[in-house]
């Protein structure tokens, strides 16, 4: 018994539900992230107005609210102010409760002033998208029941929970919990997938606090940003256009000394030289807690994954336990010892904005004197690869 106006086999009505979550999540990646939030990518008006009505009546979001809270988000990252932080928050709390933090977050004034410039300001956008935000939802509600009968309430179901799942439970929450980091960026983020497809690309998290105005979220030969593609063929027809990507690293020949450009190019790729470098002191650090271990002088339990994770993080983001432990393992090693304090010494280098260009290359080439004169084989040889960035 046909009870709307479009009867489908049951596979059929889970492929609809599965098609209009999907142009949701592009509308999400698309417009609100990529060319609201972060400017990087124009679209064609046409594109762009179309994704404000979509999400309008799928999920009844306001642009200007989502846009301040995700530019906060940045700003104050894994910091009590990020809007939804595990780190801060709990990985619970935002997992279950996203769209709990994010209904709060709006509500305030101040964020929406200091974060939310520069979004459609429009006689639409002020009298029926932010005025009468849920009346869109209630009218994609009716549309899925005049279509599917019953079942469009499932679909209308799954479409009102997708969001909140996918971008404010496992993006904001698992995304800055576990998984993979390409980047040591100065937070918790993470790739939790090297396939960006059900969410649209967002699942390449890491990538994008890296470069946070980069059009693509993909970085490795490996990962696929799904949203990538369809900039790609929008801008075939002239839909879109790309404002900026992040940069690729380049090699050359190692040079005898740093210059301005090997200075240049690695504090445009510090995030990259930051993971190489934890990358590359791997093996002789878990040598020498192995040969602590051996002679009873570390717990058995201590492993080089706590070491490494403590690498990735500046001192001020570590916990007091975890601070402890640190302080605790280095008193033990004068080589662990030494590659942290030359992992501290490497990032103070970007970190100096108020020194001189001629001041950081002189600094630079001091770390890489002092790393070639460390008896440590895996800081020499990274000495040799910092002087190949280019």
């Amino acid at each position: 018994m046909q009870l709307g106006l479009i009867d489908l086999p049951w596979w059929g009505y889970v492929l609809v539900a599965l098609g209009l979550t999907h142009i949701t999540i592009a509308a999400v990646t698309l417009f609100l992230h990529r060319s609201q939030a972060h400017r990087a990518i124009d679209l064609h008006p046409v594109v762009s107005h179309f994704f404000r009505f979509w999400l309008w009546l799928t999920s009844g979001m306001v642009t200007k609210e989502w846009v301040a809270i995700h530019r906060k988000h940045h700003a104050k990252c894994e910091t009590p102010e990020d809007p939804h932080s595990p780190q801060t928050r709990g990985i619970k709390k935002v997992f279950w409760e996203g769209s709990e933090l994010y209904r709060a977050e709006a509500k305030v004034v101040e964020t929406l002033e200091k974060y939310g410039h520069g979004t459609p300001d429009d006689w639409i956008e002020r009298n029926v998208y932010t005025r009468h935000s849920l009346a869109g939802v209630w009218l994609m509600m009716a549309i899925n029941l005049a279509l599917f009968g019953p079942l469009g309430l499932t679909i209308w179901a799954v479409q009102m929970a997708w969001i909140p799942i996918t971008a404010a439970g496992i993006i904001n929450g698992i995304g800055h919990y576990w998984g993979y980091r390409n980047f040591a960026s100065e937070d918790a983020s993470t790739n939790i997938l090297p396939w960006g497809i059900l969410i649209g690309g967002e699942e390449l998290h890491n990538n994008h606090h890296a470069y946070g105005t980069s059009a693509r979220l993909s970085n490795k030969w490996y990962e696929f940003d799904i949203g990538w593609l369809y900039i790609k063929l929008m801008s075939y027809v002239g839909l879109t256009t790309v404002r900026k990507l992040a940069p690729k690293v380049k090699w050359q020949p190692a040079k005898p000394l740093c210059d301005l450009d090997t200075l240049q190019a690695v504090i445009t790729h510090r995030y990259d030289v930051m993971a190489r470098f934890v990358k590359s002191v791997r093996a002789d650090s878990m040598a020498e807690i192995a040969r602590l271990k051996a002679g009873a002088n570390l717990p058995q339990n201590w492993t080089f994954d706590s070491f490494r994770r403590w690498l990735y993080k500046e001192p001020a983001q570590l916990a007091a336990a975890d601070r402890a432990e640190l302080d605790t393992l280095l008193g033990k090693s004068e080589c662990l010892q030494t590659v942290y304090r030359m992992r501290q010494e490497l990032a103070a280098i970007w970190s100096r904005s108020t020194a001189s260009r001629e001041q950081l290359l002189e600094q630079l080439q001091a770390w890489c004197r002092r790393a070639e004169d460390s008896g440590i084989q895996s800081l020499k040889e990274f000495s040799v690869r910092l002087r190949r960035y280019t």
